[in-house]
């Protein structure tokens, strides 16, 4: 299928913006820890910000959460009617993010046709979830984009081999910013694609071998509930050029040194943490995701508490350390049996992989309109 990834008319802050301030972390970092978003909210201030567009996870049981959301869907539409925007029209943006470790991982942020993609088990799209889709998440998800004027994803495909893609995308680029990003968190540098180059990294995108084109890496829930936006909309009578139809996504080659998997470990909050010890006793950290869901979920709903899903060894042991807290800590997929698995076997547990630290996750900075 042609013309799955395509240029976009994208959204970004107008020179001279603090762009530090302007970019944000993934909304599902760090859910366990309110601190880190507190202190990020004390750093951005009153400066325009991709934070004020986004909800973390770690607010979702908070009493005001649903004005939380209200203020972010107003401040959409300020940032738009306000001097805030500059548009970068039909382009793509390559993407250098410098990791903390070092690394440079390469990106190219461009619209993803939902048309290609199909999360449910048993898809044959071209565009393929690789875990596990909860259904229960999707309808709150689906609600904020029905309201919304903008979007902002952390959204990551694969493609399985494309060094010729990120090559030529990274040819004759224009810059259009390069800072460093908030709390350690490296560098990163985006470069607009756009005329003749455009073009020739489009047709490269439609060469791509399939039956799998691209595999989700990140913000599976999100693209999901973008998919299910775009059938009521579709359903509706929409054109077939509206804007929900695509969702703002960064590619990343799966062979990329820099593109690497970590665990997304289990924990058990405020419950009996020596009785959890005791049932995983004999288990061992090779288990599955899918058995360290079933022993967490079935231990917590016993005996009480709460299973929360950490990126970070480091994270988890501290939660652990807490009175009533207890970790499990999962060994990493390899990341190049991903597609072959998703072929032959179909999508991993929910859950199942991390690419990269927390820090090293997609931060919100490029927004589009989907109205």
């Amino acid at each position: 299928m042609k013309d799955i990834f395509t240029p976009a008319d994208i959204l970004l802050p107008r020179k001279g913006a603090d762009m530090t301030r302007w970019a944000a972390l993934a909304c599902d970092q760090f859910s366990a820890r309110k601190g880190y978003w507190q202190d990020m909210d004390r750093f951005v201030g009153s400066a325009p910000s991709t934070l004020r567009l986004m909800l973390p996870e770690a607010y979702l049981d908070e009493p005001d959460v649903e004005a939380r959301k209200g203020a972010m869907l107003r401040t959409m539409e300020e940032y738009l009617v306000g001097d805030i925007f500059q548009e970068i029209p039909d382009s793509y943006i390559f993407v250098e993010r410098t990791l903390p470790n070092g690394k440079i991982r390469k990106g190219i942020v461009g619209k993803l046709d939902l048309e290609a993609y199909d999360w449910t088990p048993g898809s044959a799209s071209p565009v393929r979830a690789t875990e596990a889709t909860v259904p229960e998440r999707l309808p709150a998800r689906v609600q904020l984009r029905r309201q919304a004027a903008l979007e902002t994803p952390h959204i990551v495909l694969f493609m399985d081999g494309g060094p010729e893609v990120m090559a030529r995308a990274g040819r004759g680029a224009e810059g259009l910013y390069d800072f460093q990003l908030y709390g350690g968190a490296g560098r990163i540098r985006g470069s607009r694609v756009s005329g003749g180059d455009a073009a020739a990294v489009r047709e490269l995108f439609d060469r791509l071998p399939g039956p799998v084109a691209f595999a989700m890496g990140d913000g599976n829930h999100s693209l999901a509930a973008a998919k299910s936006r775009w059938e009521e909309l579709k359903a509706a009578g929409a054109p077939a050029d509206h804007p929900a139809r695509y969702a703002l996504a960064e590619v990343e080659d799966l062979r990329d040194e820099a593109v690497e998997f970590y665990p997304i470990h289990r924990v058990v909050l405020g419950s009996d943490a020596g009785g959890f010890v005791q049932t995983l006793s004999g288990a061992g950290t090779a288990e599955l995701v899918a058995r360290a869901d079933a022993l967490a979920k079935a231990y917590a709903a016993e005996h009480g508490g709460r299973v929360d899903y950490i990126h970070g060894a480091e994270e988890a042991r501290a939660l652990a350390a807490q009175p009533g807290g207890c970790a499990w800590l999962l060994p990493p997929l390899d990341k190049s049996e991903l597609f072959d698995h998703i072929l032959r076997q179909g999508n991993y547990p929910k859950k199942s992989f991390s690419v990269g630290h927390s820090l090293d996750k997609r931060w919100y900075l490029e927004c589009r309109k989907i109205r």
